[in-house]
């Protein structure tokens, strides 16, 4: 078992042993399993079913981390990305009004965009024109953007009084403090190494919230999977054919093929993969695995999915071939008869998770060059109009039309490449046609 296994994932190739790649695979799962929760919680703000979109996540997640370890090869997991359930939930349905099959539609065109990009490798070349200060604002613009949802959530923020936007909730109620202890058990997790932080927070803070009484208990802990009916092949297209809906479909699309390409570059950076001039050999599997995932995830009713950062986790534990990835995807495939217990955990638990994972993605923010005002003010607008403006793709457009702005001010379009200002002129478009309310 152990001769094929090398052969088929190359270990002997990578230095890895299959002890070390199921290690690995079991750290990926216990530091990306909060999507298990958090995601089906933040869709429900969409009014998607709870207990079929924890089903619709687990088999998502299943379905795009084999494809990647059997096809791509490499330890990465997919699962529905944070940042984009956000975007669909909070802003295409409650703030501009459309359905969630509607957004669901644009998923799907996404995802077999991604596929035509990915095969015509039309799509790297689109990436690549992005330049590294965008790149690093949208992690940490959708990073505040995730703070400030799960905030909201745990009441810790709440709504203005007459004069100001927004307000203190009160700090002293049980539930509050409940989720201050939960983003402060996480934070001491973290701090302390410990591999499954985030998750081991949110199951202890779901816990004490039960045995306390500030939410009600599961009524079983396990059971059979949740019917995936009311959200299977459920997507909309008629709004696809309205320009008002053009925002949506551009900002998806934006947003997953950005995050995707990051990640990928990202963790592949930490584990060696990258050549001499940067770029990951045979980068068109996993990204094929991406848009294939982002596909599936529409038909079966769920939003944008690929490659986890929370990969990087399995990558330092040692993790290097797709026996990695095969290993994380077993784990969702037992989550899946554990939805009872996931589907009653309470805000007070997910929305620290969502605090947090927004504090871990500000990172990269130091990376961009705050002595050069023509990288710097585009990053800034992506920053604080994804914030400010509670949208994801107001932030990410913004970013597309100041960075040719003030390159060519300041006499320097050379840097601009040409798939860049295609994403402008679609940016302008996005503004122009925006269905404001």
């Amino acid at each position: 078992m152990n001769h094929w296994l090398d052969q088929f994932f190359g270990l002997s190739h990578h230095q890895t042993t299959v002890r070390q790649e199921v290690l690995a695979g079991l750290t990926t799962f216990f530091t990306m399993a909060y999507i298990v929760a958090v995601n089906p919680a933040i869709l429900a703000n969409a009014g998607m079913p709870t207990d079929a979109s924890v089903t619709a996540t687990i088999l998502t997640a299943i379905f795009g981390t084999l494809l990647m370890g059997l096809y791509a090869k490499r330890p990465f997991a997919i699962g529905p990305y944070m940042g984009e359930n956000a975007f669909i939930a909070y802003t295409v349905v409650r703030v501009l009004g459309y359905s969630w099959q509607s957004a669901l539609g644009a998923v799907l065109l996404a995802g077999i965009l991604f596929i035509l990009l990915t095969i015509f490798r039309l799509r790297r070349w689109m990436v690549d024109a992005i330049p590294p200060a965008l790149r690093y604002s949208y992690a940490a613009g959708i990073g505040l953007f995730l703070a400030f949802v799960g905030l909201n959530q745990t009441g810790i923020v709440a709504l203005g009084a007459p004069g100001a936007p927004v307000r203190p909730g009160h700090l002293t109620s049980a539930s509050v403090l409940l989720s201050i202890f939960g983003f402060l058990l996480m934070t001491v997790l973290t701090i302390r190494r410990f591999p499954a932080a985030i998750l081991t927070g949110v199951l202890g803070t779901a816990i004490v919230a039960f045995v306390t009484r500030v939410a009600p208990a599961p009524s079983a802990w396990i059971g059979r999977p949740p019917s995936l009916a009311p959200v299977f092949f459920k997507f909309d297209l008629h709004s696809l054919f309205t320009w008002g809906f053009f925002p949506v479909v551009l900002t998806i699309f934006v947003i997953a093929f950005v995050d995707t390409m990051g990640t990928l570059i990202g963790v592949s950076a930490r584990a060696g993969f990258l050549d001499k001039e940067g770029n990951l050999p045979q980068i068109e599997r996993p990204m094929m695995a991406d848009a294939l995932a982002t596909t599936f995830a529409a038909l079966i009713g769920t939003t944008t999915s690929g490659a986890y950062i929370e990969s990087a986790t399995g990558v330092e534990a040692g993790g290097r071939s797709g026996l990695t990835a095969v290993i994380t995807a077993l784990c969702f495939v037992v989550a899946l008869f554990f939805a009872p217990f996931i589907s009653a955990i309470p805000p007070q638990a997910y929305g620290p998770a969502l605090i947090f994972v927004g504090l871990l993605m500000l990172a990269p923010i130091t990376r961009i060059h705050f002595d050069d005002l023509t990288e710097l003010v585009p990053a800034f607008g992506v920053i604080v109009l994804m914030t400010f403006t509670y949208n994801v793709g107001i932030g990410m457009t913004a970013g597309f039309v100041l960075y040719p702005f003030c390159k060519v001010v300041a006499g320097r379009a050379k840097e601009i490449r040409p798939a860049l200002w295609a994403l402008t002129v679609l940016s302008l478009l996005f503004f122009i046609f925006y269905p404001y309310t």
